[in-house]
């Protein structure tokens, strides 16, 4: 997209104030990687937040709406990560923290336009590097001979 994802929510932050986290559809499987959205109402390219669920089982996913690692959120969030106890695996979610947020201030999904690339997985990260290098004037021919070469390498395989 010309604007950058957080540049599109702060535009939207601006109108609604509260707490914002940008979402996406992803397929029901993949819900288990992701906090997934209880949505209520939409309007537009906002979606209430009426739940968050960190990683469900995806058939218990209330929805297939996807927090995608951007958020607006208000300066209450630090407290409610400072009660927060660890999980099974020692950590601290921050979902869980923010589901403290919501009910009070606007809480709202924001579906961005634009390209997501899923930097936490091996083959998100490449594609994005790829994407990152063809989109550079002084590397595009380098980059896309490298990608050729790997192409024309699987063919003789």
């Amino acid at each position: 997209a010309d604007i950058p994802c957080l540049s599109q929510m702060v535009a939207a932050h601006e109108k609604t104030g509260g707490n914002m986290v940008a979402v996406m559809d992803v397929a029901r499987e993949d819900t288990k990687r992701y906090g997934v959205l209880a949505p209520g109402e939409a309007r537009g390219g906002l979606v209430e937040i009426n739940g968050l669920v960190e990683k469900p089982n995806p058939k218990e996913a209330p929805s297939q709406l996807a927090i995608i690692g951007r958020y607006i959120l208000q300066a209450e969030i630090f407290k409610h990560l400072g009660e927060q106890k660890y999980d099974v695996n020692g950590e601290i979610q921050l979902t869980d923290a923010m589901c403290a947020l919501i009910g009070g201030t606007p809480f709202n999904g924001f579906r961005f336009e634009g390209k997501r690339y899923d930097c936490g997985d091996k083959v998100g990260l490449l594609e994005a590097n790829i994407a990152y290098g063809l989109s550079r004037e002084e590397l595009r021919n380098d980059v896309a001979a490298v990608v050729l070469r790997a192409a024309d390498a699987l063919k003789s395989d």
